[in-house]
């Protein structure tokens, strides 16, 4: 399996993995919006990675620009949304290798902090901690039951408790059916 950044000729494929990974009732939702985002001028720089195995595209990671406002201090985040593998690739480290992948070239681009709106039992494997409790508050607010979901994840040493505010986002993304659980 080969990890690569996406070009235009992927873009059905990418929709495709969307569409099906997110099943019928949410699926074209999540496939607009990562339209929307490739497409989004306030969303770069983004970082939009593929996995393919031969000729098969099985999964699609997307990051984009986000800042985090209510402080003093620069700093260099991105948003992680969406994720996806096709259903029959599932359960397969695809969608780990992926992240991996993304946080590895956006630290070595120098961005300091990503931030993820996502399953609590799911992206801590990956490195993320409950954001709100650290002082980053989601672009919208996030129910007291889902706060775990609200996650942030440090690329460079002593960022977290430097930096602390709330996180704005790309035109795209913020829109607030996008930050409900």
């Amino acid at each position: 399996m080969e990890i690569r950044r996406s070009t235009a000729s992927d873009n059905a494929d990418i929709l495709n993995i969307h569409t099906h990974a997110f099943g019928e009732k949410n699926g074209l939702g999540i496939a607009d919006l990562v339209s929307g985002l490739l497409g989004d001028k306030t969303a770069l720089p983004l970082l939009s990675l593929v996995a393919v195995d031969n000729t098969e595209t099985m999964g699609h990671i997307l990051f984009t620009k986000a800042k985090v406002t209510r402080t003093t201090e620069s700093v260099s985040a991105q948003i992680l949304a969406p994720l996806a593998i096709l259903p029959d690739c599932q359960s397969k480290g695809i969608g780990g290798q992926l992240i991996k992948e993304g946080l590895i070239q956006l630290k070595d681009s120098g961005v300091e902090l990503v931030f993820v709106l996502g399953h609590p039992d799911y992206y801590p494997r990956s490195g993320f901690n409950p954001a709100g409790v650290l002082g980053y508050e989601a672009p919208y607010n996030i129910p007291e039951e889902h706060a775990d979901a609200w996650m942030v994840q440090a690329l460079c040493a002593g960022i977290i408790g430097k930096v602390q505010g709330k996180v704005a986002c790309s035109d795209v993304l913020s829109q607030p059916q996008h930050w409900r659980e």
